[in-house]
């Protein structure tokens, strides 16, 4: 059962601009990179199901958050079904996301109050996501369809929508500035932030500087924007 609100969910992203998002197979390996990237300063996680027995993988990183990380938010991505969003929530997880927008989980998440962060690809998809109680659009594949550009156009006629794209392509102080003058809410980022030679090595100390790095890039690109 979920530990926070999605109200603290949605405040969270928001605060913090920042959702790192990532897959292991390795239970271990995972607590390992989320402890890291707590200490890095970041306070939400998304792990992703992408992988035979990633249940279990998010059930041992749930119950270790809930006892080493109670502060952290801990949310499941590449969720496309409710079953399977029922599952995760069911193990703790505090807010679903999604590579496509799916009415059934929509719906199931209000009914939770769980928060669902669908990716949406057009003014169309978002606007029937936001019909059904979506208050933040992950933005997905970000860089393929459209970029920067992309939430700009949206944003002129919608400009209440929240767009949290994902799949950036290039991470950089400058990259990162273009997107938040575009008009994101927050950016999802991956392997740049958690690098898989630093995993596989287990270097927690290095994604810890990493996360610090790249909070200080998004701190830097929202102060400007």
């Amino acid at each position: 059962m979920a530990r926070f609100t999605r109200l603290d969910v949605f405040q969270r992203i928001l605060d913090e601009r920042l959702l790192p998002v990532f897959n292991h197979h390795d239970p271990k390996a995972t607590c390992l990179v989320v402890d890291a990237v707590a200490a890095g300063g970041v306070g939400v996680f998304e792990f992703t199901n992408r992988a035979d027995h990633a249940i279990d993988v998010f059930k041992a990183l749930s119950l270790h958050c809930a006892t080493e990380l109670p502060k952290l938010i801990l949310g499941a991505g590449s969720i496309i079904d409710e079953a399977t969003a029922a599952l995760y929530i069911a193990h703790g997880a505090n807010f679903i996301v999604g590579p496509s927008f799916h009415e059934g989980i929509a719906r199931l998440c209000n009914r939770r109050k769980i928060a669902y962060i669908p990716g949406c690809q057009t003014a169309t998809e978002i606007a029937t996501a936001e019909e059904l109680g979506v208050e933040i659009v992950k933005f997905f594949p970000a860089r393929a369809t459209g970029g920067p550009d992309f939430i700009r156009q949206i944003l002129g006629p919608s400009p209440w929508s929240k767009l949290l794209p994902t799949s950036l392509g290039e991470v950089s102080a400058e990259a990162l500035t273009s997107w938040f003058q575009a008009g994101a809410c927050a950016v999802g980022i991956g392997r740049e932030l958690m690098p898989p030679e630093c995993v596989d090595a287990a270097d927690g100390a290095a994604i810890t500087r990493r996360t610090v790095e790249i909070c200080e890039m998004v701190r830097r690109a929202t102060s400007a924007s």
